[in-house]
């Protein structure tokens, strides 16, 4: 086999791992790669996050799921989704502190479960912020409409028009809006986390407003939308449940303070910091929203289009429908910069690892972020928004977050129970010398791993059984987690059959955590993050894994098909150019012991 093409017969290098040392060993080993610029702190942090976070969709899914799932009890929904987004926000919080790169998700994964689940899970999110991107900037024009006294008033170069021969109206609007992000992006990552907490501060104005004015007007005519005959409940817990399913995705920008990790000063301490703050201003705003409009109408009369100023109108404050639009459109914007801004950053990991071409690893050395990059994602993104209503693609972003997610959690089982040992053999080698684990002179030079092999003893060897357990165990919670989820989503399979998968699956899923908890956790490797640690292991990973399964497993069947496509046309691209041309692919590896 020619040194660096991939080895058909042995797939070995489908599960080969990104050593954990790149972080301090890439400038050395890529011959000085220029790093992206650390100037993030915690307020740039918080206003990335909640900017992306709070989009226009609080505007309105309070609405539509208040009529469809939840009633009053809107507000526990939101409180719900909220704890099961922290799940996830744990685990990216305790992996960024280890880990702090560009990647997110894809650098977890690459280094924790292997290459070709990297590919994968990089691939996903590319889909994933570029659809998201361009659906945030279709829903521009719309908001704009009202300042302009309706939609045949717009500016040409603002409204969408209907062009013979598309099913679909072009909307120059999204498209430009697009193009300036992109420009924005290009400036530098401090200008544009700047411009971020501008909007983002105005929009938490909008939604205080909405908070005071709503609980004035409510405390004033006596919440009569709590009244209603039909009770707090009236779809039961249910109703409720299924609510926070939907509001899951209301709180998943955090992903995207993990993915700045790179230009963050103190990542160990700012990075989940920045997580913990936005997602808890975010539940807190989510939850005094839906609390007051909730409480101003019954929730079987409110506009499932516009909630919130359909409420304020109602009681005679048509004005204030300004101030919401006004939120809804700057909500818009900072949810199009969170989204756009992580793309760049992933396709930049991934070409540094070799999984895409070198140029777009390059980062300007004036604005010190990957330009190149970021300009081919804003134009295609453009593009998308400008021809195509992607409302109907919007559930493939639901997929790839949630795929990142359960990677993410995976990720942490195998960190605190099976880290890689795996390193190429010259970063093993500075790291047994930094260590003292590696003493070279003249008489070991033909091997200079001879005395790291003299050191296994019987000590190593229950290491190495204990980790071969792990390992068994984090497999057979992930199987297990599917034969359970699946069971309890299927309905058309015979009850006997359910209750069979269940208890199977649950066992399993129960009796794994038991081991690994009885395993215990390997701490000698990869030692303290010195910053944020997971809290639960391993039930609070295995919890996070079952529910972003259980929402996998709801995705409708067409939107699986079309990301099944996507997930195709990637995973050609890494066996035609990914495994051969990846970093890994030409270097010796070689099992060190634990630091």
């Amino acid at each position: 086999m020619a040194v660096g093409g991939p080895s058909w017969p042995n797939l070995q290098c489908l599960v080969r791992r990104k050593p954990a040392t790149a972080g301090w060993a890439e400038d050395a080993d890529r011959g000085g790669v220029q790093r992206l610029a650390k100037t993030l702190s915690i307020p740039h942090l918080v206003a990335i996050g909640v900017g992306s976070t709070i989009g226009a969709g609080i505007y309105v899914l309070v609405g539509t799921v208040a009529r469809e799932h939840t009633g009053p009890g809107l507000t526990l929904s939101f409180l719900i989704a909220g704890v099961a987004a922290a799940l996830s926000a744990l685990c990216y919080a305790e992996l960024s502190c280890r880990f702090p790169s560009a990647g997110s998700a894809y650098h977890y994964s690459y280094i924790c479960i292997g290459e070709s689940v990297a590919w994968l899970i990089g691939w996903a999110l590319i889909l994933e912020y570029t659809i998201g991107g361009s659906s945030v900037a279709r829903g521009m024009s719309p908001n704009l409409a009202l300042f302009f006294g309706g939609q045949d008033k717009l500016p040409f170069f603002l409204a969408q028009v209907h062009v013979k021969g598309l099913d679909t109206p072009v909307d120059p609007c999204a498209a430009i809006l697009v193009l300036i992000v992109t420009a924005l992006l290009c400036l530098g990552i401090k200008e544009s986390s700047s411009v971020e907490g501008i909007i983002t501060t105005a929009n938490i104005i909008v939604m205080l407003f909405v908070i005071c004015a709503g609980g004035w007007l409510g405390f004033r005519n006596g919440w009569v939308g709590y009244k209603v005959p039909e009770g707090y409940f009236p779809n039961g817990i249910s109703g409720v449940l299924s609510g926070s399913a939907t509001l899951f995705f209301a709180f998943i920008g955090f992903d995207t303070v993990a993915s700045t990790a790179e230009e963050v000063k103190n990542p160990r301490r700012d990075l989940p910091l920045g997580m913990g703050l936005t997602l808890s201003l975010c539940c807190f705003l989510y939850m005094m929203v839906s609390a007051v409009v909730v409480g101003l109408v019954p929730y079987h009369a409110m506009d499932p289009d516009t909630p919130i100023s359909s409420v304020f109108a109602r009681y005679g404050m048509q004005w204030a429908e300004y101030v919401v639009s006004s939120g809804a459109v700057l909500a818009l914007v900072a949810s199009l910069i969170g989204g756009i801004l992580p793309q760049p950053r992933i396709i930049m990991a991934m070409a540094r690892d070799g999984l895409l071409p070198p140029l777009f690893s390059d980062v300007n050395r004036k604005t010190q972020v990957p330009i190149l990059s970021t300009v081919l994602i804003g134009t295609c993104a453009s593009v998308l928004a400008f021809f195509m209503d992607v409302s109907q693609l919007a559930g493939m972003v639901s997929v790839g977050t949630l795929l990142a997610f359960t990677a993410v959690a995976i990720s942490v089982l195998v960190v605190r129970y099976a880290p890689p040992y795996e390193m190429p053999m010259e970063v093993a080698l500075a790291v047994a010398s930094f260590s003292g684990h590696l003493e070279h002179d003249e008489q070991n030079s033909e091997d200079p791993f001879s005395n790291v092999q003299e050191a296994l003893d019987v000590s190593e060897v229950a290491r190495e059984v204990r980790r071969q357990k792990a390992i068994g165990s984090i497999v057979l919670i992930c199987v297990g987690a599917i034969i359970l989820i699946s069971a309890v989503s299927v309905s058309f399979l015979p009850f006997y059959v359910q209750r069979i998968a269940c208890t199977v699956g649950g066992l399993a899923v129960l009796g794994s955590s038991i081991v690994l908890l009885c395993i215990g956790q390997d701490k000698k490797f990869l030692g303290q993050t010195g910053g944020f640690m997971c809290p639960l292991v391993p039930f609070l990973p295995v919890c996070c894994i079952m529910v972003n399964l259980y929402l996998l497993m709801n995705v409708g069947s067409h939107t699986w098909i079309r990301v099944s496509i996507w997930l195709v046309a990637g995973a050609l691209i890494y066996i035609f150019y990914g495994m051969k041309h990846s970093s890994l692919a030409s270097m010796a590896y070689h099992r060190i012991s634990p630091l």
